[in-house]
């Protein structure tokens, strides 16, 4: 059954335009940090620390497709998400929730902006048909 579940995953994620890929990464940065928080919950601490380089990850990969050249936006966005990475790191080393509950917040705002600009971006060609995928802001 799991790979069942993991070919269609595989095949989603293939098929998603750029902004559905997006928002998938961040839905899953989300779903690593709420099982972080669980860890942290029951002080099963390997796993608090596995979700969380899971979910830093995932920040980091979506810091590093950037696209620059979209402008101002591009840099804050980066910038973002290294403040994310950084306060992930923190609350890492000090199995403190107080950085996880701040970041997972902003992620879920964003993430609802992102929704709302995938709906909006019309089917096209899927982000895996050019090798990659840019995220613009």
């Amino acid at each position: 059954m799991a790979d069942v579940h993991s070919q269609y995953r595989e095949t989603q994620i293939m098929t998603a335009s750029q902004g559905k890929l997006v928002v998938l990464l961040y839905e899953g940065t989300i779903r690593f940090i709420d099982n972080a928080l669980a860890a942290l919950k029951e002080k099963k601490l390997d796993a608090v620390n596995n979700n969380l380089l899971r979910a830093q990850d995932i920040v980091t990969e979506l810091a590093l497709s950037i696209n620059f050249d979209a402008g101002d936006l591009a840099s804050k966005m980066y910038n973002l998400y290294m403040y994310f990475n950084r306060r992930l790191v923190e609350a890492n080393i000090r199995k403190d929730k107080e950085p996880i509950l701040e970041v997972r917040g902003m992620l879920v705002s964003l993430l609802d902006a992102w929704k709302q600009v995938a709906d909006k971006t019309p089917a096209g060609k899927p982000a895996g048909a050019s090798g990659g995928f840019n995220v613009s802001g």
